[in-house]
């Protein structure tokens, strides 16, 4: 067993080193693209919640007999909205914590087959909802599915791309799935006060989707899977055979030699590799932070993003003119991430994402003071560039911070915690919109940021580092 694990490791440290010293040549960025267009569906998914909530409101399906036993929950019965959101992120958070390890057990490839398969399926199922009761449940069912995906294109990228550009890779990662964003806002603003082929304008938003993510799913059949993870699983050969491939195909692009690989640390193999591992140190620490973190950031990224248009709406925009600001402030959102790449592999990673929290506390506390569009648009958009800065850099922060072994099933307990507080999150701020409007939302949102602030500065550096040497 002991000489089997030596040779394995071996094998392992032999695969990230050679991955380790890949230029950055189209091969490897087209891999980083085909793994980013199942994300854009996922993003897509989580951002129509904002964009469809008006259109949803006014079909009448969040009145107390739509919405069936849900209306009997007093306060899910005063969030109205709110029990969509809830639906969102409680079935992101199952499917997370539930499923977070299938891509640790199964593969990367593996997972994000059927994660896209369920997110065409359920969102098609509950576009035809007509009670705000069956479009709740299917919301759930949903984000159960695709709550995996997100983690285990973070785990991925994470083992692909070499430490001199990781940053850059997650930039253009987002910038890719943020272009949701945008799309979803233009459609919403298209369709609004339409039928498209009889249809409710927000069902169309989401069929749109579903459609769309068969597209991508057939577009990536042809990726491989990760070699890290194939090495991992005493599966060698297949691991170097992948790895030899995407030599030839990046030497041939660069047209120069590839340079030798450095020494790499080896992975455990005596390491059980259960989430067990991520409570025990050095990873215990991380853990600790990373969860904490996950809670606050979420209140600020989401609660904004989805809840734009009726947070315009509670600073005296009418609804079709909010979905036109909703736009304008949502073009911003594949920017942030583009503007990061000037840096991102340039200052530490956790350095970003605090800036990136301090700016998003002062730009909501001005947005809930102003009332003339032009500072709302403008405060909007500097808000969303920083969440998205600060998206970009957590995604690759977290996934750097723990092995092989287990980083898709950590990922996926620290993520959790976004999906878990999210779904609360929701709640309340449905409610504080009722109680004080705008300006309590900000002091929500602050105080979430600065706890956020707390917990991120007290992680490790990571900037530059291989994954093996970060979790030596």
């Amino acid at each position: 067993m002991q000489a089997q694990q030596n040779v394995q490791a071996l094998q392992y440290a032999d695969v990230a080193a050679r991955l380790d010293r890949l230029p950055p040549t189209r091969a490897v960025w087209r891999l980083v693209l085909l793994i980013s267009l199942g994300g854009f569906f996922e993003f897509y998914d989580l951002f129509f919640t904002g964009y469809v909530a008006p259109g949803m409101i006014a079909s009448g399906l969040f009145k107390p007999e739509s919405l069936g036993v849900f209306a009997s929950l007093a306060v899910l019965k005063v969030a109205g909205f709110g029990v969509f959101v809830f639906a969102t992120f409680a079935g992101l958070w199952v499917g997370t914590l539930a499923f977070g390890h299938v891509a640790d057990r199964f593969g990367r490839r593996t997972v994000f087959t059927g994660s896209l398969i369920w997110y065409s399926v359920t969102t098609a199922i509950m576009a035809f909802q007509t009670n705000g009761f069956d479009l709740v449940v299917w919301r759930f069912i949903a984000g159960v599915g695709i709550g995996v995906e997100l983690v285990t294109i973070d785990a991925y990228i994470s083992e692909l791309v070499p430490p001199a550009t990781r940053g850059r890779a997650f930039c253009f990662n987002q910038v890719i799935t943020f272009l949701a964003v945008p799309v979803c806002a233009a459609l919403a603003w298209g369709l609004k006060g339409t039928s498209p082929l009889g249809l409710d304008y927000w069902r169309a938003i989401i069929l749109v989707g579903s459609a769309g993510a068969l597209i991508v799913w057939f577009l990536r059949l042809g990726l491989p899977e990760s070699p890290r993870w194939l090495a991992r699983h005493g599966k060698g050969e297949a691991a170097l055979a992948i790895v030899a491939d995407l030599e030839r195909r990046v030497a041939g692009e660069s047209g120069a030699f590839l340079p030798a690989p450095k020494p790499a640390a080896p992975e455990d193999f005596a390491a059980s590799g259960s989430l067990a591992d991520a409570f025990a140190p050095p990873y215990l620490g991380r853990t600790v932070i990373l969860s904490i973190f996950n809670g606050a950031q979420v209140i600020g990224f989401y609660g904004f993003a989805a809840w734009v248009p009726t947070l315009l709406m509670h600073r005296g925009v009418n609804v079709t003119t909010s979905l036109e600001y909703s736009f304008i402030i949502a073009i911003a959102s594949p920017f942030g991430p583009l503007i990061g790449a000037l840096f991102a592999d340039r200052i530490e990673r956790k350095t970003q994402i605090v800036a990136a929290l301090v700016a998003m506390g002062v730009a909501m506390t001005l947005f809930s003071l102003a009332s003339d569009a032009a500072p709302l648009i403008a405060l909007g958009v500097v808000f969303t560039l920083a969440s998205n800065v600060m998206s970009y850099a957590f995604h690759n922060y977290q996934a750097e911070l723990y092995p092989t072994r287990i980083r898709a099933r950590a990922i996926g307990f620290v993520y959790s915690w976004s999906r878990l507080v999210g779904a609360f999150a929701g709640l309340v701020i449905g409610l504080l919109l009722e109680a004080g409007g705008v300006p309590f939302v900000a002091v929500f949102i602050g105080a979430a940021m600065a706890v956020g602030v707390v917990a991120i500065a007290l992680g490790p550096s990571t900037r530059g580092l291989a994954l093996e040497e970060i979790n030596r």
